[in-house]
């Protein structure tokens, strides 16, 4: 077995990578994601702890990682464990700014790790009580951390990004471009394979 495999069941992952033009397949390893480490050092370790369980379903294939956190004032806000708690932390993020980390795992089918991490701040503008239950009670920010997503309604909160825009929605594209050419896959030659020419 050969190719690109995430090691994500996410579709908004899945549907970053898409963007590059790559072909890939998913399997996501179920792994325990409790760590105690500040965000950088974290989402770097859960991104290799993924592609390392990915890499023994796998063999030979390229393995590709991601593991997200938000971040404020030094505090990780993860996923939240239910409505109340997406409640808290989006009262938490209202009117200030945060930092998103993204950390990015890539092994090579002859086992080379490489492992790398982003990070983004965010700025949101001060959000009603009413707006912050209105959002929870659609469900969307209950599977993501910090309890939103750049890319759904919480959208229209944010008043300012400095750095990817890609790493808030879960893989800093950039990012992926590196590791994987770092790594040896094919990026080029994969993606012209891919396109389709129209005449």
């Amino acid at each position: 077995m050969s190719g690109l495999v995430l090691a994500s069941c996410s579709p908004r992952r899945s549907e970053l990578l898409h963007r590059l033009g790559l072909s890939f397949r998913t399997d996501a390893p179920d792994v325990d994601e409790e760590c105690s480490l500040p965000a950088p050092e974290a989402v770097s370790l859960l991104s290799r702890r993924k592609a390392s369980a990915c890499a023994v379903r796998n063999p030979g294939c390229t393995i590709l990682a991601a593991d997200t956190l938000v971040a404020l004032e030094d505090k990780i806000l993860g996923k939240p464990a239910d409505a109340d708690d997406a409640v808290r932390m989006l009262h938490l993020l209202s009117g200030r700014s945060h930092q998103v980390y993204t950390g990015v795992t890539v092994i090579s089918p002859d086992g080379q790790i490489l492992t790398g991490y982003d990070r983004t701040d965010v700025t949101f503008d001060t959000i009603s009580d009413e707006e912050i239950l209105s959002y929870v009670r659609s469900g969307d920010p209950l599977d993501k951390a910090g309890a939103y997503g750049l890319q759904g309604r919480a959208g229209m909160w944010i008043t300012h990004i400095s750095g990817s825009e890609s790493s808030v929605i879960g893989l800093p594209l950039y990012l992926v471009r590196s590791l994987l050419t770092r790594s040896g896959f094919p990026l080029v030659r994969e993606i012209d394979l891919n396109q389709t020419i129209k005449g």
